[in-house]
């Protein structure tokens, strides 16, 4: 019995490293098998695929675990950010194939179905060994998406552009430049100002792959 705990125990272990790196780099080694061990010790998990061992153990990080003094105050929002991008690594969802368009304002946008828009209070990109902020810094905005050649890739955004991902998603027939205008009026500016740098700022989340168009 003792072989096959220590078996599935490795097994386990092996998984949830690979699946937070970064948030391994970041743990003494006895700290992180603490960490892994009370996962296993305290949490039911409720799939036997080991491709969902990642999504188990940040449900556990979110709803159970009670960080201890040795744990990063951003541990739980990393594990999602890292969690992410294995999500979308593995998802099974096909982007749409690319259309071309001759004026981005006149086609219809809509987010990429393998396009994530979220929200962090810690910059969760950018922490590493070399960089743990001990205390939020305000709101940290993401866009995580897969593009055509299957690379998972992030754009950190400003509130305002957070905004429009926000109104492109819940979007299936309006124009790129109804949208727009619908965010000035939302952010109290002239329209023809957000709708020339947002129209730039569409194009380029297009070609990225973070945004479908299509023609009107």
């Amino acid at each position: 019995m003792k072989i096959y705990e220590r078996l599935v125990y490795n097994n386990l272990e092996r998984f949830i490293s690979g699946g937070f790196p970064v948030l391994r780099s970041l743990y003494e080694e006895d700290a992180w098998h603490c960490l892994v061990r009370t996962f296993v010790d305290q949490h039911r998990c409720h799939t036997p695929y080991f491709l969902e061992i990642s999504q188990e153990f940040l449900q556990f990080l979110m709803q159970d675990y009670q960080p201890q003094h040795s744990d990063p105050p951003f541990l739980a929002e990393l594990a999602h950010y890292e969690w992410v991008e294995l999500a979308l690594n593995v998802a099974e969802e096909v982007l749409p194939a690319r259309v071309e368009v001759d004026d981005i304002l006149a086609a219809v946008v809509t987010l990429s179905p393998l396009a994530w828009c979220l929200c962090y209070q810690f910059p969760v990109h950018r922490i590493g060994p070399r960089f743990r902020p001990a205390e939020a810094s305000g709101p940290t905005y993401l866009v995580v998406y897969r593009d055509w050649t299957d690379k998972v890739g992030f754009i950190e955004l400003n509130a305002a552009t957070a905004r429009l991902l926000e109104l492109v998603r819940d979007n299936s027939a309006d124009t790129a430049q109804t949208v727009l205008i619908g965010l000035a009026a939302e952010l109290g500016l002239p329209p023809e100002q957000i709708v020339a740098h947002g129209g730039e700022q569409i194009a380029q989340f297009a070609a990225s792959g973070v945004i479908q168009v299509s023609k009107p």
